[in-house]
């Protein structure tokens, strides 16, 4: 049985070139990045249908077990090992799903970019890797890459080279700064165009970070001339 997440949807203008797929982070909803759209100041010749879906609401286990909404459990504060991978797997078929819809109304596969902050930024990155169509990039945002060597191992050639924008909090006490600077070489390695950004923040945003994704939202979509 095919799971078809409820999302927010918000357009930049009517018709559609792009489209960003934008997950939200632990215990909040689709609707957190949703005020972030006017913000990013984006040009009317870019023209973007963001998708903010709405994670499951399911139990939390380093939250005892309270119910909340969330890509994967969390078993623990320990980034080394405080998920399933089956777990995140589940999860990325959901997302696969999105994006073959969105491929049906006509947007290809090299125009969607995947985004997600802190649990969401680590399905973007699992699921963007493995899917088997050129995607057009994706937004990590204060998260972390669990199982990145097998990750790696399975990732579609397809991918090779994918524009990667890395941000994250020096004062993050939800996923530490040591996260990013971990995880943003691996993905250099592996040969990706790699932007990586640090701000002086905790687990969130800022203004500097807004205005940066949209610069690099317009670098990588391409503004038609």
């Amino acid at each position: 049985m095919t799971t078809i997440l409820p999302s927010e949807i918000v357009k930049t203008t009517e018709e559609t070139d792009f489209s960003v797929i934008w997950l939200h982070g632990l215990g909040a909803d689709g609707n957190d990045f949703v005020p972030i759209i006017p913000e990013l100041r984006l040009p009317k010749s870019l023209r973007i249908k963001f998708i903010f879906p709405h994670a499951p609401v399911r139990p939390v286990t380093v939250n005892n077990g309270m119910q909340m909404r969330a890509w994967y459990d969390l078993l623990s504060l320990d980034r080394d090992n405080n998920v399933k991978e089956d777990d995140i797997l589940i999860t990325v078929k959901w997302i696969n799903q999105l994006i073959e819809n969105e491929i049906e109304t006509g947007v290809p596969a090299e125009k969607i970019l995947l985004a997600g902050f802190s649990q969401g930024g680590v399905i973007a990155v699992h699921t963007a890797l493995r899917y088997p169509k050129k995607l057009a990039g994706i937004m990590i945002l204060s998260s972390y890459v669990p199982f990145a060597e097998k990750l790696f191992s399975e990732m579609e050639s397809q991918q090779q080279g994918l524009p990667i924008f890395a941000a994250h909090g020096a004062n993050d006490p939800v996923i530490p700064f040591l996260s990013w600077k971990d995880y943003v070489p691996k993905l250099e390695a592996q040969g990706f165009d790699v932007e990586p950004k640090s701000y002086v923040m905790e687990h969130s945003l800022c203004l500097q970070e807004i205005a940066d994704i949209s610069a690099w939202l317009q670098k990588v979509l391409k503004v038609p001339e």
